[in-house]
């Protein structure tokens, strides 16, 4: 696919996947509304390169949107856009909503209405990729793992405001025949991510000797998805991927939250010891758990690894690894992020 529509492209997973598309001679058309989580110091390493085209806007703008699909005949939508993190949901469930509801209802009836107007070969090749997570399945027991059939249960605001916009994406296939793929993705860590996280926000607040906040026992579980893995599984779903289909991607590296914290803290203290020799995980402290806080997630990925051929190539111990010395390298990027709004507080109670 030559060019792309990528929203939400200056964020987190959107970011790095347009990184890595234009690097690998893909043109990206990258709408993005800059809110907290957006940063174009992420896509800096593009500056002045032609096949990557910023412009700050909202999924929502059908005007805006609809100049940008005439003007550049995309192959693909990728939908990145979202409000993500759960706390900021508990907070503030209406702004969930917004984007990741209405405004996702407003990209997808104006993307149909330019996709009608394309040429036969034009129709059949265009795909709209829309990028979920594995929160929409709700919380697993001890054993078993999410796949594809898994029934939707939402426990927070965040979750259930990206399983409504799951279900408009089917919808859009079965009533309109709009060509959809959608992906449900594990919790994805890697460079350039936002500091409310659980990953940069232990490495920030370690770098700097204070309390580690974890939340509740610390036992909670998480299968987790190196970034870099993650968006080559999004390009092989849109290179190969079955139209109207669901495709699960996980790392295959499930963890507890406090076995990250502690690796977290043996890394730096290998690499930044304190100044007065206190070990890292002296300063973990337990707190108050988060409201609906879902106990264990694992994805299934068998069906994206045997139809697609993808598989994570990044184990938890080398990713984790390359995530701290990514901040250490990168401490600059990380203080323009803290110079707005967001100052590492506890968000959601």
């Amino acid at each position: 696919m030559a060019t792309l529509l990528v929203t939400g492209g200056a964020g987190f997973i959107g970011g790095n996947f347009v990184l890595q598309a234009v690097a690998d001679g893909v043109t990206v058309v990258n709408l993005d509304k800059l809110t907290y989580a957006g940063n174009r110091d992420t896509l800096k390493p593009l500056d002045g390169d032609p096949r990557h085209i910023f412009v700050h806007g909202d999924i929502g703008d059908r005007a805006l949107v609809a100049d940008l699909l005439a003007e550049h005949a995309p192959d693909a939508v990728v939908n990145f856009a979202a409000e993500s993190h759960v706390d900021r949901s508990i907070d503030g469930p209406a702004a969930f909503v917004q984007t990741n509801v209405v405004a996702t209802l407003a990209l997808l009836e104006t993307v149909r209405d330019w996709w009608k107007t394309c040429g036969s070969d034009a129709r059949k090749r265009f795909r709209f990729l829309h990028v979920s997570t594995d929160e929409v399945y709700g919380s697993l027991g001890a054993s078993g793992k999410f796949t594809e059939a898994t029934p939707y249960a939402p426990n927070s605001p965040y979750s259930a405001s990206k399983a409504a916009s799951d279900h408009l994406v089917r919808a859009f296939h079965h009533t309109y025949g709009l060509p959809v793929l959608t992906t449900n993705c594990s919790n994805n860590y890697g460079p350039y991510q936002f500091p409310e996280k659980l990953i940069p926000l232990i490495i920030a607040r370690a770098l700097a000797g204070e309390t580690l906040p974890v939340y509740g026992d610390g036992r909670n579980i998480r299968d987790w998805l190196y970034v870099e893995d993650h968006c080559r599984a999004i390009r092989r779903v849109l290179e190969a991927g079955r139209v109207g289909e669901t495709y699960n991607v996980g790392g295959d590296s499930e963890r507890e939250n406090i076995q990250v914290v502690k690796a977290i803290c043996g890394l730096l203290d290998q690499k930044r010891p304190l100044p007065d020799g206190r070990k890292r995980e002296s300063l973990i402290e337990f707190v108050k758990d988060r409201p609906g806080h879902d106990r264990r997630y694992a994805i299934d990925s068998s069906k994206l690894q045997r139809e697609l051929g993808w598989r994570p190539s990044v184990d938890f111990e080398t990713g984790i690894a390359r995530t701290v010395d990514w901040y250490l390298d990168h401490q600059p990027w990380v203080q323009r992020v803290l110079d707005g709004s967001y100052r590492m507080e506890r968000l959601g109670l």
